[in-house]
């Protein structure tokens, strides 16, 4: 993962979401080994899929107000390009 010079959010909010997360993990991971019920374990993968997509979506919106937002203002099509290829690469994988 390319990493870039310069100040860049701070995205220490969301480790309360990830530890979050991290706890759903581990709960799925006791019911696959308590041989639960296959659409109990389904409804708890979907539910921490959906709480990582939620903090995709907040960082991915963060960049685009921030940095990308940045690079429009700079000026410099060099960086802008930059900017929107990088978020094509994102959205395409």
């Amino acid at each position: 993962m390319k990493k870039e010079s310069g100040q860049h959010p701070d995205h220490s909010g969301h480790l309360k979401r990830l530890n979050r997360v991290r706890g759903q993990l581990d709960g799925i991971q006791n019911m696959i080994e308590e041989r639960r019920y296959c659409p109990d374990i389904v409804f708890q993968i979907r539910a921490a899929a959906k709480a990582l997509q939620a903090m995709e979506n907040e960082i991915m919106k963060t960049h685009v107000h921030g940095c990308v937002k940045t690079a429009i203002k700079s000026k410099d099509e060099k960086e802008v390009s930059r900017k929107i290829d990088e978020i094509m690469n994102l959205v395409s994988k």
